[in-house]
């Protein structure tokens, strides 16, 4: 872990790999230290934003240094569910790619939750990890220019949804109807680090 400061109101913590992420994320999600607004976490790094009337750097660093992360990936945040048509353009062919039936591609992604393990890309995009699932899949060679909203998709060890149409390299395998973005609602983003996701075929 290396603790280095980012301005003058954060602090970013470098880790080894995700897992370390998601165990250190779960805990100061839980009880953050005083004085800290927000935490962020990304593949290999937390932010913690800080208000510099209340605390420091240094002492947001040493409170990060004490925290025990938690020794499990999984998510502890609510459950969405997401109904998904796996009838993505990719489906066929990521399924040979790894070597066995579309069918099979959709059961191993919908027999275990999903966790949003951190947010980018686009706003309201998580980044999803499933515990156990041994995902390894190539991006697209040319990626697309026009990606539909709602499309589900997978490229490495994660899945996604693709909040608004815009360009993008994964491997479609299906669609949802739900808005995981809508500034509508509070929150605006449904899948937001922490949030455990269950995907349901919908035929």
């Amino acid at each position: 872990m290396r603790v280095l400061p980012s301005g003058s109101a954060a602090v970013l913590v470098e880790l080894d790999d995700l897992a370390a992420v998601l165990g250190l994320y779960a805990a100061l999600a839980d009880a953050s230290p005083d004085g800290v607004l927000d935490v962020v976490p990304a593949a290999r790094t937390v932010l913690l934003a800080f208000d510099p009337a209340v605390t420091t750097a240094d002492a947001v660093g040493e409170a990060v240094r004490r925290t025990t992360p938690r020794p499990s990936a999984s998510g502890t945040g609510e459950v969405v569910e997401l109904p998904v048509r796996y009838d993505g353009e990719d489906l066929a062919e990521l399924a040979g790619l790894l070597d066995v039936p579309p069918d099979e591609v959709v059961r191993r992604h919908t027999q275990t939750e999903w966790t949003v393990a951190f947010g980018g890309f686009a706003p309201g995009f998580g980044y999803l990890v499933q515990p156990g699932g041994n995902w390894d899949v190539p991006r697209r060679s040319t990626p697309r220019t026009r990606v539909p909203a709602g499309s589900v998709a997978l490229a490495g060890e994660f899945s996604g949804v693709y909040p608004r149409e815009s360009p993008g390299g994964w491997q479609l395998i299906g669609r949802t109807d739900v808005a995981v973005l809508d500034l509508d609602r509070e929150p605006a983003a449904l899948l937001r680090p922490g949030v455990r996701v269950r995907f349901v075929d919908a035929g």
